[in-house]
């Protein structure tokens, strides 16, 4: 995996000229159901249809899936549209079953990612097919085990790989579902640009009116393509209704999505970017002259901390910081979120500087 040149862009193959789209139910529910959705698709920007065939749930009691029988319906629909096909695989056994009834797609869930054991057993399984394997992110934001989850699958000769951001699991309460913590997916973006990266925003969201939202970013940060939830009747839906859309909805969404260049092409442009990034470059460095400054101090509060005996953590002053920066931030049109996230991991490195003094 550390020969970029190595990693396969399948998605050229495709010869399309909007973004990648997989889109269908979170679950197959019945079989009337999955063919009247896809053929709602089938002459629409969609490549893949996805239903959800094994369905792992957080508690147990809720819907599971339909299990094997969903998979004779997809080949019904396929059949029937022409579109691709792609399920959710968790196990070695739903691979073997997936495979036998020619799934085109198939993509380990962020649970499964997040067990290396299994991410082997599905490489083991899958093991030199010329399939399209996708790997979610794992539930919580670990590049490692993310890139360890693709490392498994490429060291299997599986060379149509690509990734599925759908966001990470927090206790913090935000808009999100599942906070989309770019930074991670670019890092990997960057580490492997011809990987295919596709948005996930029913998952991100949990919230159908922010679909558009936040695909529309991840197209802006150059993604590939997006993996959209897609009911014909989602307020009824047996699994994830507020965050499925009809297929309407989706063609609608397709229409509003601005697919943006890699690059501009003007020297008007080109002068304008390099002024600008240069503005940004002296911004950046005067923000890290500052932060060495602030930390200087920290260490200086350290010092007098462990003459008085003093403990470092003190956490009615961190409250307190922390309620006036999201004011002040606020003022100046930066988001709560974007503000607790940056004085959280200064007032963390603040404590580790005065932790250093206090145990020299």
């Amino acid at each position: 995996m550390e020969n970029k040149k190595e990693m396969r862009n399948w998605l050229n193959e495709f010869n399309l000229t909007h973004p990648f789209v997989i889109a269908g139910p979170c679950s197959a529910e019945t079989e009337e159901q999955v063919l009247k959705i896809a053929h709602e698709l089938k002459d629409s920007d969609v490549s893949v249809f996805r239903a959800g065939i094994w369905k792992p749930r957080t508690r147990p009691g809720g819907f599971e899936g339909v299990g094997e029988i969903g998979l004779k319906w997809l080949k019904k629909a396929k059949a029937e549209t022409g579109l691709l096909m792609g399920t959710e695989v968790a196990t070695a056994a739903h691979c073997k079953l997936a495979l036998e009834n020619d799934i085109d797609v198939l993509w380990v869930g962020a649970r499964t990612t997040a067990n290396p054991f299994a991410v082997q057993e599905i490489a083991d399984t899958l093991k030199g097919t010329d399939k399209i394997v996708l790997i979610k992110n794992p539930v919580n934001p670990d590049m490692a085990l993310w890139l360890g989850g693709v490392e498994r699958l490429y060291a299997a000769g599986i060379k149509n790989l690509g990734v599925i951001h759908r966001g990470f699991s927090t206790y913090e309460k935000t808009k999100y579902r599942n906070i989309p913590e770019w930074q991670i997916a670019i890092e990997l973006q960057n580490k492997f640009p011809d990987l295919p990266l596709i948005i996930d925003p029913s998952h991100i969201t949990g919230n159908r009116d922010m679909i558009l939202e936040v695909t529309q970013e991840a197209l802006d940060l150059n993604y590939d393509g997006m993996i959209i939830e897609t009911h014909n009747d989602p307020d009824n839906a047996w699994s994830d209704a507020a965050q499925q859309v009809t297929p309407d909805t989706l063609k609608q969404i397709f229409k509003d999505l601005k697919v943006r260049k890699v690059s501009g092409d003007t020297d008007e442009f080109t002068n304008k970017m390099t002024k600008l990034r240069a503005n940004i470059d002296v911004l950046d460095a005067n923000l890290l002259e500052l932060l060495g400054k602030r930390m200087k101090v920290a260490a200086e509060i350290g010092q007098v901390k462990k003459e008085a005996n003093v403990a470092v953590l003190q956490s009615n002053r961190w409250n307190e910081i922390q309620e006036k920066m999201v004011l002040e931030g606020g003022k100046k049109g930066l988001t709560e979120e974007f503000i607790i996230k940056l004085f959280k991991g200064i007032h963390q490195e603040s404590i580790g500087h005065q932790e250093r003094v206090l145990n020299s």
